[in-house]
């Protein structure tokens, strides 16, 4: 299994708006194989970014979502946001599971290469 941590920097006058993007968005990735789950995190502390969570069965499920074509419909929306939303670039992280405490049967994912969204 894999997290992915999508850092994403919001300025606070437009949190609400994103939030509500967020709440609305087209929820494709939900129906995709290897699809566990997927959180929006609120940031507590002034400066910090929002951070999307999604956990994955494998690695090859997430790189799969990443090159489908629900991946470009889901994202389409993120660019209906004014350019001013974001205080600076986000930042995706993925991290392979290798313990579970809610799961002790896990199979640590295998450790893998660096993953390069583009590319």
């Amino acid at each position: 299994m894999i997290t992915t941590a999508n850092r994403i920097f919001v300025n606070p006058k437009y949190a609400d708006l994103f939030e509500e993007n967020f709440r609305n968005r087209a929820g494709l990735v939900d129906r995709m194989p290897g699809f566990v789950s997927n959180q929006l995190l609120r940031p507590v502390n002034p400066g910090d970014p929002y951070i999307v969570l999604t956990v994955w069965e494998s690695r090859a499920h997430f790189e799969n979502w990443v090159r489908s074509d629900e991946f470009r419909l889901g994202h389409a929306r993120s660019s209906s946001l004014p350019p001013e939303t974001f205080s600076a670039p986000s930042k995706l992280e993925l991290h392979e599971i290798i313990l579970d405490t809610s799961r002790p049967d896990l199979i640590p994912e295998p450790r893998g290469k660096p993953f390069r969204a583009h590319g």
